[in-house]
């Protein structure tokens, strides 16, 4: 049994992995809570409590905008360190996402800001599910590369 660099990617990527899988999982909380917010037609009736519903609806996007710089930089991340590994198949099977983060990222809003979730579209009910089922999908991703690297792992440290 050989600890060796590729070894070491994976032990780091599975620490890694969890935390992406918390900020997607708070992600889906985030988005639910965005829609049930919406929909509630007790909170749409009472005038006073609009304020209180915006204020909230800002703060939960402020908070998702606070994610994905975080998130798009630890999946590079991992990304650099298989492509330095040499570990092509994982490399292969994280470009997609990679790539669509980037696309994500460089299609953010037409008015220039860096924000990615803004309130006013995020409401938007088709927006809304877009990236709620975005969410789910990178939960997907990532609940599956977790158990994949976990494996890798655990064969790149009996192989040597």
């Amino acid at each position: 049994m050989a600890f060796t660099f590729a070894a070491f990617c994976y032990m780091l990527t599975l620490v890694l992995c969890a935390a992406l899988i918390f900020f997607v999982i708070w992600q889906i909380i985030a988005f639910d809570e965005l829609r049930t917010d919406f929909k509630n037609p007790i909170d749409q009736s009472n005038p006073t409590r609009a304020r209180e519903r915006i204020l909230n609806i800002e703060r939960i996007c402020n908070l998702l905008r606070r994610l994905v710089v975080p998130e798009y930089s630890i999946h590079g991340l991992f990304c650099l360190m298989f492509m330095c590994a040499g570990e092509w198949v994982t490399l292969g099977l994280n470009i997609p996402l990679l790539f669509y983060h980037l696309w994500r990222f460089l299609h953010r809003p037409a008015d220039g800001s860096v924000v990615m979730y803004d309130p006013v579209s995020v409401m938007n009910a088709d927006i809304l599910n877009y990236c709620q089922k975005e969410s789910w999908c990178k939960l997907g991703f990532y609940l599956l590369s977790f158990f994949y690297y976990l494996y890798s792992m655990v064969y790149a440290l009996v192989s040597f």
